[in-house]
């Protein structure tokens, strides 16, 4: 065994195997693979090894499409065979629901240049005459769907890299990782130790052990999962094709032919955990006693669409480990707290991502940053707060509801609350709905008397819809206080905080107290990683503002930047609370509650001063990201109740009251402001994005040179306002969200949504999307709302003040 490697990977399943193949096709030719028994071990052997190309995430489709056309040539490069069998896949719904999904994967398809698409139920019928279509709504089709051999990919994976210089140790377990001064680590097994450059935990179900040796928790917990395989069922043996697999989510249930019968999955309600204390070291190729009984309701519809499964006997049961996080979706990327540790854990459809995943995570320890923005699925989504009992709810709920439609807006009630403030009872008292952000509970809307407290969900139109425009309307006529606590808040302190900060972000932080910034932080290949509002509270003392969701992505971006001597930064977030008083009345209602001079003149727009509001000590902020006339008021946790009674009690006469995120959103549309994790992300450049007159090429800050580069270049798209004005047979009665491919008359691809909602001031439906250079404003476009050509028009600025008047009153 060598005693150096760039990187060192733990794990021989197939996403270990993966994430060497490619670190040695971006030429890291010195990594190493440690397995503690035999490759595939664990989950990887006993996979049913499915295929599928859609997601209803854009980028995780583009991975998957990725992934499936990746095996033919993994096996002519290797001629190691990975069994790969694409008949294509029948996709079925049976709801309205069910349709809306299938017909936006297909729009997205189409302007990706995917292969996925409608077929009739006589084309259905052809393709597999075994299948009772009765009931059937809508049916799609992807021709590259099927299913591989898992041994023979992660056999292929194996062999590719070792082809180009890596080396793999089977029987040999990793007993410790040692973190070292410079960076490095040292893995420890029984056959010596290896000084890493890198460590990849892709141990499957042993990463958590993994992680432990490293001192951190991952949020994760196996459970059992059950398929079947018939015996023979003559009327597949008769024929001379192979039938295509049937993706029935409505009846739960997966489904498609092995050898000459069916193989028959799900995912049931009445499921169990496993090993939630700990995997057993011992534990190989070895499988659970089967249950069938508890999978019955999910075979039974499955018999209804299929009726030959029901007459054919069953050959073998595989009921095994799988180990899921707490929103079904991978922990990938590195380590915030550590240097040089990444991790690749919790995949469920391992097969349909394994190559994309390898690739993203090569791009990403290679490169310094995926290609891809992967935030949805990076491990930094989750905190200290994302404990054993929350994750063992959200996984359960997950499992029991692997094939529910995720729709738009919709906030599952697993595992919650986990975080709450001070004023949180009496926000539920008040008809606040919920919503999870980072752990933390905070208001969506507020129902009114004798409305319901719990949202509807679905693709169109839900029963927020009305209490959200009551809160918006209401702001943008009167004022509204919207609770910004979730917001990330960091202190700067020590005599190189504003070098720190100016070394940090691409804008010119301010040196006067009292002044404030919009600084973006440019990621490793030029793109927006964040956005935040830095303030000068006094020499050497700053306050930032930024996502809270992102905070401890965040994390990774500030530790890379070095600190002056006797200079730190801290989040605050815990310890701080905070509200945004906004509206044309803003400055009356807080004038009934403050002495401080909040005149235009003395306290104008980007201006910032300690004041106090009801006798609470606050940092006032006159920015508002709803584009109107505002304060953002941060405090102390502990003054968080008695400000917010005041600021309630003050804004009744004016008719003022609570606003919820969900009238945020709507507001921040109509004024077409974007929002880091929609409309900017790692992917877009400056100048596509509108934020080029914040960026200082001028000035050094991190990742200066990669954003002077691709500024240089001509935009690729840019971020526009659109007006959706279907109406009549077009009209579903639905809003953009996100995510909606937007075409051109002549049927080419313009754009795609960023966000979404109506603006109930305009009286309009909205996005915010990203379209080509060349499209100007006032062109029509197809926005594809539920996978329906919607007529939209590109706005020449946002559709409220777009001077920005209201902002600067």
């Amino acid at each position: 065994m060598k005693s150096h490697a760039q990187a060192v990977v733990i794990g021989g399943g197939l996403v270990g195997c993966s994430i060497l193949y490619h670190l040695t096709k971006l030429g890291w030719t010195d990594v190493v693979l440690l397995e503690r028994a035999e490759l595939t071990s664990g989950s990887t052997w006993h996979a049913a090894a499915n295929i599928h190309g859609l997601h209803d995430s854009t980028n995780i489709s583009r991975l998957q499409h990725y992934t499936m056309g990746l095996y033919k040539d993994l096996e002519a490069e290797t001629g190691q065979g990975c069994g790969i069998f694409q008949p294509g896949s029948l996709y079925l719904a049976q709801t309205e629901a069910r349709e809306h999904q299938l017909r936006l994967q297909a729009a997205k398809a189409r302007y990706y240049g995917m292969n996925f698409h409608e077929v009739s139920r006589d084309e259905a019928e052809r393709l597999h005459p075994l299948v009772n279509f009765d009931g059937i709504r809508c049916i799609m089709y992807e021709p590259q769907g099927g299913n591989v051999d898992p041994s023979g990919v992660t056999m292929a994976y194996a062999a590719g890299a070792r082809a180009r210089g890596a080396q793999i140790h089977r029987n040999c377990p990793v007993t410790a990782t040692v973190p070292q001064a410079d960076g490095t680590w040292i893995v420890e097994t029984p056959l010596g130790s290896i000084r890493a450059g890198w460590v990849v935990n892709a141990a499957g179900l042993w990463a958590r052990e993994v992680a432990a040796l490293a001192g951190i928790a991952l949020p994760l917990i196996p459970t059992e999962h059950q398929y079947f395989v018939t015996e023979t069922i003559p009327e597949i043996a008769a024929m001379d094709r192979r039938l295509p697999s049937v993706a029935d989510r409505d009846g739960e249930y997966y489904l498609r032919q092995e050898g000459k019968g069916l193989l028959v999955g799900a995912y049931e309600r009445d499921m169990r955990f496993w090993a939630e204390d700990g995997t057993p070291q011992g534990f190989g190729h070895e499988l659970f006693a089967d249950e069938l009984e508890r999978i019955e309701p999910n075979m039974l519809r499955a018999i209804d669409r299929v009726p030959v499964v029901g007459s054919a006997g069953i050959k073998r049961v595989i009921n095994g480990p799988m180990i899921w996080s707490p929103d079904s979706s991978a922990l990938f990327g590195p380590v915030p707290e550590l240097r040089n540790y990444f991790c690749c854990n919790g995949i469920i459809p391992g097969f349909s991502q394994s190559g994309g995943l390898g690739l993203l995570s090569a791009e990403w320890i290679v490169e310094g940053e995926p290609k891809l923005d992967m935030f949805g699925w990076d491990l930094a989504r989750f905190g200290a707060w994302a404990g054993k009992d929350f994750t063992k709810a959200r996984v359960r709920d997950q499992y029991a509801n692997r094939f529910k439609i995720h729709f738009p807006n919709e906030e599952r009630a697993a595992g919650r609350p986990v975080r709450v403030r001070p004023i949180y009872e009496t926000q539920k008292a008040m008809g606040a709905v919920f919503g999870l952000n980072y752990g933390w509970e905070h208001p969506l809307w507020f129902a009114a008397e004798g409305e319901p407290r719990e949202e509807t969900i679905g693709f169109d139109r839900q029963n927020w819809w009305g209490p959200v425009g009551r809160e918006a309307r209401m702001l943008r006529d009167r004022a509204g206080i919207i609770d910004i606590s979730n917001f990330a808040r960091y202190r700067i302190t020590g005599p190189g905080a504003k070098a720190w900060l100016d070394a940090l972000l691409a804008n010119r932080i301010p040196g006067l107290p009292g002044r404030s910034c919009l600084a973006p932080l440019i990621g490793k290949r030029g793109g927006i990683a964040g956005d935040f509002t830095v303030t000068c509270l006094g020499e050497g003392d700053y306050f930032m503002v930024g996502s809270g969701m992102a905070e401890r992505y965040h994390k990774r971006f500030f530790d890379a930047v070095p600190l002056p001597a006797g200079t730190r930064w801290d989040s605050v977030t815990e310890a701080m609370a905070g509200f945004n008083v906004a509206g044309p009345l803003a400055r009356e209602l807080l004038m009934r509650l403050t002495n401080a001079d909040l005149s235009n003149d003395a306290f104008p727009f980007l201006r910032s001063a300690r004041i106090e509001v009801a006798g609470v000590p606050c940092i006032a902020l006159r920015v508002s990201f709803t584009g109107d006339l505002g304060w953002e008021l941060h405090c102390a946790e502990a003054d968080q109740a008695r400000l917010y009674a005041a600021l309630l009690k003050a804004g009744e006469p004016l008719g003022a009251g609570p606003v919820g995120s969900r009238a945020l959103m709507s507001l921040r549309v109509e004024k077409g402001y974007g929002s880091w994790g929609r409309d900017y992300s790692p992917e877009y450049w400056p100048q596509e994005t509108g934020l080029a007159g914040l960026i200082k090429l001028d000035k050094p800050f991190l990742n200066r040179d990669a954003c002077a580069e691709v500024m240089a270049r001509p935009p690729r798209e840019m971020l526009r306002s659109l007006v959706i004005e279907a109406t009549g047979a077009e009209a579903t009665g639905a809003d953009a969200t996100g995510n909606e491919p937007i075409f051109d008359l002549d049927g080419r691809p313009a754009g795609k949504v960023s966000s979404g909602a109506y603006g109930y001031h305009v009286e309009q439906s909205l996005a915010l999307a990203y379209l080509r250079p060349d499209i100007a404003a006032g062109t029509a476009l197809d926005v594809m709302v539920l996978g329906k050509p919607h007529r939209a028009r590109v706005l020449p600025g946002p559709a409220f003040d777009p001077e920005g008047r209201r902002l600067r009153a």
